[in-house]
């Protein structure tokens, strides 16, 4: 999808791209298929912000994706490409047979009219779901299980997908967008092809307005703060960090410091990513 440039009309326009939408075919969604969706403000159930940076942004309704795909009887053709203000790909409509509707994350080359599958008599092609264990080694996936049965998990964004690098006994290795390869089972479900809305990383925001209507709020740098309120604040006029490692404002290691600490799943990591 191409990235429209605007004319700098103004200092915000000045920079600013945006995208075409000339894929989206509806405007509005499905309301059968949506949910309310609350603000939090990045709070917890107990009212303190757990994830700063966030609140306000524009008023949505929740699309419910189908990531499971596991409705195996019968094929669906593809009814609509719309617009998903809560992530970074495009979504599409489709209608079973039986005449019942669902989104679907939108894969890339996917177009109105398309039908497609689910389970092991869907063909390789982008928009069909199988099992891992029915894709050939080398096939570009996405909308990955980790666990059979639990719906996609792993590449879902706009743009990425995984590859299929090998198959020994019950479990396959897939090279996730990170470059981290991992062992997931057979059984698990994966859909052909790359999603869609490639360009997604190429747009400007432009200005600070149009972070806001998404919902992010300002966030201060350390190092324009004083050393009360910050490891990196304080000395005299502009000044570096000053210390071994950067710092988040409670003084743990942060930029670069590896968090994993998930003992249970290390043995399904092959190769951790760069």
């Amino acid at each position: 999808m191409p990235v429209k440039v605007y004319k700098p009309t103004s200092a915000g326009r000045r920079g600013m791209t945006g995208h075409t939408f000339e894929e989206i075919t509806k405007s509005r969604p499905e309301r059968s298929l949506t949910e309310a969706l609350r603000k939090r403000g990045g709070r917890n159930n107990q009212g303190r912000v757990t994830i700063r940076h966030r609140g306000g942004g524009h008023r949505r309704r929740y699309r419910v994706i189908d990531f499971k795909r596991n409705k195996f009887d019968c094929k669906a053709t593809v009814s609509a490409i719309e617009y998903d203000p809560n992530r970074s790909a495009r979504i599409a409509m489709v209608e079973y047979e039986d005449g019942e509707k669902r989104y679907i994350i939108a894969p890339l080359g996917l177009k109105v009219g398309d039908v497609i599958g689910n389970g092991p008599l869907a063909t390789l092609r982008p928009g069909n779901a199988l099992a891992i264990a029915d894709i050939p080694v080398g096939t570009e996936i996405h909308n990955i299980e980790l666990k059979p049965g639990k719906g996609g998990q792993m590449a879902r964004s706009a743009g990425v997908s995984a590859q299929l690098m090998a198959k020994e006994g019950t479990y396959a290795q897939v090279r996730l967008p990170s470059g981290e390869v991992r062992l997931v089972h057979e059984r698990c479900m994966a859909t052909i092809g790359q999603v869609g809305n490639v360009d997604h990383g190429n747009v400007n925001f432009g200005k600070a307005g149009r972070k806001r209507w998404i919902g992010i709020r300002p966030s201060v740098r350390g190092i324009a703060m004083d050393p009360n309120s910050h490891p990196h604040g304080g000395g005299e006029g502009r000044s570096g960090i000053g210390m071994k490692a950067p710092k988040t404002p409670w003084g743990k290691p942060a930029l670069g410091k590896r968090t994993r600490s998930n003992k249970r799943t290390n043995r399904f990591v092959v190769r951790r990513r760069a």
